[in-house]
């Protein structure tokens, strides 16, 4: 009897090519700030206050992104959580105790030390605090296609997801207000922070739940899943590129004063990366957790939540910072160095279980 030809998994060509979106987004964006300051600066006027630092158009883009990506999430699935425990521990611990304190320490050494012959301190103050917000956000809809590509659990990988969201909603604006001000000289006004986790995250989670629920009473599961929320994939992917469109124009005199920052600013985030990952992974191997939710644990601990660190950092302070520019160059790095993860967890399988219990 003959062996099925194991089936290759792939990216759809948005997820494999993001990097490359990315890029040029970038460059259309910086050309769009170069050509046309003035409607660039009109854009930029739209806020929902003066000096609040939230952009409507981008604020707008962003929940059409991240409501569709809550009503991924089924909080049912934590009625299993007390099942299989060790997994979800290790990926809890690595997300929320050393994740964000292992980005601050990166981050400063770097931006302090490391890089400080090419970075000024204002400038040093901007990236830590961005990459910071970018750590403490863990992953929510990208982990299902690292997931996917890894043969992971998918429900146990649902169950991480979800857990993480609701801890982010108590943990988020504590850590960020915390590393932020103890990593750099800048003070993060709490009540903007706070504005932001009920803003992006908060109600999105709840429109997504209550949509998600409703929904699956009246079509089914199968459904929501199979049908409705593949839909709203172009719309997606239409707000994030205009989102980083628009960024990267307020961002374009900064920028072409500063290309080499963007190399800059990846490296501690590809480093943390790596780290986490490793950790998770290894945490995984010590505790004899399956390889399907060994490898999922470690990409949750490894990628992070990329729309809301955006956000927040825009929120906090404003779409021209140096804290913005931080959190999209994670989102350059993020598909290329996610793949390499992914990799490396197929190519170690056979280090683990070959079979969930159950």
């Amino acid at each position: 009897m003959k062996t099925p030809p194991v089936v290759e998994k792939q990216l759809n060509p948005f997820e494999r090519y993001l990097t490359i979106w990315v890029a040029l987004c970038m460059i259309v964006g910086i050309l769009l700030g170069q050509g046309a300051p003035d409607l660039v600066q009109s854009v930029r006027a739209m806020e929902f206050g003066q000096g609040s630092h939230i952009n409507l158009p981008i604020a707008v883009l962003i929940w059409l992104m991240i409501v569709p990506m809550m009503m991924k999430v089924d909080f049912a699935s934590i009625r299993h959580v007390g099942t299989r425990p060790t997994g979800l521990v290790i990926t809890l611990l690595v997300n929320w105790v050393v994740k964000p304190f292992s980005m601050a320490f990166f981050a400063w050494l770097f931006f302090r030390v490391v890089f400080a012959a090419w970075i000024t301190p204002a400038e040093a103050d901007q990236y830590i605090a961005g990459t910071i917000i970018l750590a403490a956000a863990p992953c929510t809809a990208m982990v299902f296609v690292w997931s996917y590509l890894t043969d992971g659990d998918p429900a146990y990988t649902l169950v991480q997801v979800s857990v993480n969201d609701l801890i982010m909603l108590v943990l988020f604006a504590p850590i960020v207000g915390l590393l932020v001000s103890g990593a750099s000289s800048l003070s993060v006004p709490f009540d903007v922070l706070l504005y932001s986790v009920l803003a992006f995250i908060a109600i999105p989670l709840a429109i997504g739940w209550a949509l998600r629920t409703w929904l699956v009473r009246q079509q089914g599961q199968r459904w929501v899943d199979d049908v409705l929320l593949p839909r709203f994939a172009p719309i997606t992917i239409v707000a994030l590129l205009l989102t980083l469109v628009f960024i990267f124009a307020f961002q374009s005199q900064n920028i072409m004063g500063k290309t080499v920052h963007v190399a800059l600013i990846a490296v501690p985030i590809l480093l943390q990366v790596y780290v986490n990952a490793s950790l998770a992974y290894g945490l995984m191997y010590r505790f004899h957790v399956p390889y399907a939710i060994a490898a999922p644990g470690a990409l949750i601990g490894a990628s992070n939540f990329f729309e809301l660190a955006v956000a927040t950092a825009i929120a906090l302070f404003g779409p021209e910072s140096g804290a913005a520019l931080a959190t999209v160059v994670g989102v350059l790095v993020e598909v290329p160095v996610m793949l390499s993860v992914c990799g490396i967890c197929n190519r170690t399988r056979h280090w683990f279980r070959p079979e969930v219990a159950a």
